[in-house]
């Protein structure tokens, strides 16, 4: 069995999320980690954690990632980790798999899926064995507790409900 570890300066944690209904805001957290355990080649008998520090949230808006901290969405000081748990990995194609597993925010579990293309592996300049994946998947906000919400004069919300994963992983086996 061969241990992975996320490399966190060459990867990234994103999502987005309609505003207005009529455009897109883009986030994503800059602290976390990551470890998938796996003995197959194929990763089909991957296991994979993973967990985000929520004080790290970023949209390039201080006063939004404040308000997304509180406990109108996040409530980082009660909840300040969002987790990720595998439950099963099946390959779909030559490079693609769905990943299901639990995902926890604030004090909510549900099993989600994600979408994932496996972008190939090197051997580094370094001698370390490295793998690249692209994780995608959609989730209600709600769903999770992250119920704040206005309407605008219109009555359109003012955040959307949906929120799209988009994740770039580089892992790094360990010696």
């Amino acid at each position: 069995m061969a241990t992975y570890k996320i490399d966190a300066a060459h990867s990234e944690i994103g999502f987005k999320i309609k505003h207005l209904v009529i455009s897109t805001v883009s986030g994503g957290f800059s602290k976390f980690d990551a470890t998938m355990e796996a003995g197959q080649a194929d990763f089909t008998d991957a296991s994979i954690s993973f967990e985000a520090d929520v004080n790290s949230i970023s949209t390039n808006n201080e006063q939004r990632d404040g308000h997304l901290k509180g406990a109108d969405f996040f409530d980082a000081e009660k909840y300040p980790k969002i987790t990720f748990s595998s439950t099963s990995i099946e390959k779909e194609g030559d490079n693609e798999y769905v990943l299901h597993g639990d995902l926890t925010i604030r004090d909510v579990t549900k099993n989600i899926t994600l979408h994932v293309e496996h972008g190939g592996g090197i051997i580094d300049p370094w001698g370390h064995s490295r793998e690249g994946f692209e994780l995608a998947g959609k989730i209600s906000r709600k769903e999770f507790g992250l119920k704040w919400n206005a309407l605008t004069e219109a009555g359109g919300a003012v955040v959307g409900d949906d929120v799209r994963l988009a994740i770039n992983i580089e892992m790094v086996k360990q010696a």
